[in-house]
C-alpha cells in the first residue's frame, strides 16, 4: 500500500478513509463480462500492495493456475476503470485501495460477489468493520481485506520527559486519554520547549477525529449530515489546537516534517501502523527514542486495501482459492514482516512477526498497542461521495490555520460548499 503511506501523508491524512462501512445500493453499467481466455489468472496490484515473499510463494503454490502478476504504478484506480471501460485485458483478481472502495461499490456488477463462491467460510477470520467496507448495502461482498491501518500516537519519549510529560507508554496513555488532555499537554510542552508542537498539522488532527466517529458526512439515506455536531466537534478541536498555538502547521511527508521528526520539533505523529515506516525513514539520530501509545479519544483507521475478483475471471472459484491462500493469517503476518502491511486478520497478531520487540521504539512491542486498536475501530457508513464532500472542510480549515478566515466564517463556507457538491450528485 505504497500510495496509502507516502502519497496520503503528503496530501494530509484528512482525506483518508476511516473505519467505515461503505456502500451504495445503486448499480452502474457493469461493462463487459467477457471471460478471460488466456488460461492464466491475471493479478493486478500497485507497488508495495502485497508482500513480495507472500506473492512469490502464492505463485509457486498454484503452479497450475499460471498466475501472472502485474504491478501497476501511477493512478491505479483510474487505470483499472479505464481497463474496465475498454473491455479487454481485465484482470481476474485486482486490488482495490481502501480510499477507493466506496466509489467502487456502486459498480458492484463489475465484481464477483464473493459470498457466491464461498467467502462466508472465511469472512469471520477478518475484522468485521473492515469486511463491511467492501460490502454493499444489499449484502454483496466484493473484497477480502489485504490490510488495515489502525492508528496510534507515535511520540518522542525524550522530548516528552524533557518537557515534564510522562515518557512511559502506559503513563502517556493514562494522561492523554482525550484530545483535550493531548492539547493541554501540548501547552505544557511548549512552556519548556517553544519549538516543539504536539500537533504536527491541525488539518490532519481534524481528519483523525472524523475517522474516530460513527458517522461522517452523508448517511445511509443519502442525506448530508456534515453540518451536524459530530463534524463540528472535530472542527472545533482542530481549531482549538490552532488557537492554543500547539499546531505546527507542518504537512505530513514534507521536508520540514521529516526533519522535525528527527530534531524533535515534530515530537508526535497520530497515524496508522504503516506510518512507522515513514518515521523510521526520516529519523537518523532519534532511533530508540520513539514510543507508541493509544490514540487519544480512541482508535481510528487510515487506509487498508482489498483483493477482489472481476466478472471477467475465467474461473472465479479458482481465483478465490488464490486470494484465500494469499490472505491467510500466516501470510498476512509474513506481509507485515515484508513491508509493514498490517494484517486484517486478528489471528495474525499472535504470530512471531508481529510479537517482536522493535529497537526503533526502545524495545517496545508495537502490536500491544495496534492490536487492541485494530479490534476497536468504530464503524461508520461512508457514502461514495464522502471524500469529495469532505474536501471543503479541510480546505477551509487550512484558511483558519493561515489566519485568513475566522473559524465560524470558514465553517459556514465549508458547509455551504460541501452541500453544493453533494446536491449536484443527488445528496439531499
Amino acid at each position: 500500500m505504497e500510495l496509502s503511506r507516502r502519497t496520503l501523508i503528503a496530501g494530509g491524512f484528512a482525506a483518508m478513509l476511516g473505519g467505515t462501512v461503505v456502500g451504495c445500493s445503486s448499480s452502474m453499467d457493469a461493462g463487459t463480462t467477457k471471460k478471460n481466455a488466456t488460461g492464466n489468472i491475471a493479478l493486478w496490484c500497485w507497488p508495495g500492495g502485497l508482500g513480495k515473499s507472500v506473492l512469490d510463494d502464492t505463485i509457486a503454490h498454484f503452479p497450475d493456475q499460471h498466475i501472472k502478476y502485474s504491478e501497476v504504478g501511477g493512478d491505479f484506480k483510474q487505470k483499472l476503470l479505464t481497463t474496465f471501460n475498454g473491455g479487454t485485458s481485465i484482470p481476474d483478481i485486482t486490488g482495490v485501495k481502501g480510499e477507493d472502495i466506496a466509489s467502487m461499490l456502486p459498480q458492484a456488477n463489475r465484481f464477483v460477489d464473493l459470498k457466491t463462491i464461498g467467502a462466508d467460510s472465511i469472512l469471520g477470520d477478518y475484522l468485521d468493520w473492515k469486511v463491511k467496507q467492501a460490502t454493499t448495502l444489499d449484502g454483496k461482498v466484493l473484497g477480502i481485506p489485504i490490510d488495515i491501518g489502525p492508528t496510534a500516537l507515535f511520540y518522542r519519549e525524550d522530548v516528552f520527559t524533557a518537557g515534564g510529560l510522562p515518557g512511559d507508554p502506559a503513563k502517556v496513555a493514562e494522561q492523554l486519554k482525550t484530545w483535550d488532555d493531548f492539547l493541554a499537554a501540548g501547552v505544557e510542552l511548549k512552556k519548556s520547549n517553544p519549538k516543539a508542537f504536539i500537533v504536527a498539522d491541525a488539518a490532519d488532527l481534524y481528519g483523525t477525529i472524523v475517522n474516530q466517529g460513527t458517522a461522517r458526512y452523508i448517511d445511509k439515506d443519502n442525506k448530508f449530515i456534515g453540518d451536524q455536531d459530530h463534524i463540528r466537534k472535530a472542527w472545533d478541536t482542530a481549531v482549538k489546537a490552532i488557537t492554543l498555538k500547539v499546531d505546527g502547521k507542518t504537512l505530513g511527508g514534507s521536508p520540514d516534517w521529516n526533519a522535525g521528526l528527527d530534531n524533535g520539533t515534530v515530537p508526535t505523529v497520530t497515524g496508522a501502523a504503516w506510518v512507522a515506516l515513514d518515521i523510521k525513514a526520516a529519523c537518523k539520530t532519534s532511533v530508540g527514542k520513539w514510543r507508541v501509545a493509544p490514540t487519544p479519544s480512541g482508535p481510528a483507521n487510515f487506509g487498508g486495501s482489498f483483493l477482489t475478483i472481476t466478472k471477467s475471471a475465467a474461473d472465479p472459484a479458482a481465483a478465490f482459492e488464490v486470494i484465500k491462500y494469499m490472505l491467510s493469517a500466516d501470510n498476512e503476518a509474513k506481509a507485515f514482516a515484508d513491508a509493514q502491511i498490517f494484517p486484517a486478520t486478528p489471528a495474525a497478531y499472535d504470530k512471531p512477526q508481529l510479537k517482536a520487540a522493535d529497537p526503533f521504539f526502545g524495545g517496545q512491542v508495537p502490536i500491544e498497542v495496534f492490536g487492541p486498536a485494530a479490534k476497536n475501530i468504530p464503524i461508520a457508513y461512508e457514502a461514495p461521495l464522502d471524500s469529495a464532500v469532505a474536501t471543503p472542510f479541510t480546505d477551509e480549515l487550512k484558511l483558519v490555520q493561515a489566519g485568513k478566515k475566522s473559524s465560524d466564517a470558514a465553517w459556514s463556507s465549508a458547509v455551504q460548499k460541501a452541500k453544493q457538491i453533494g446536491k449536484r450528485q443527488g445528496v439531499q
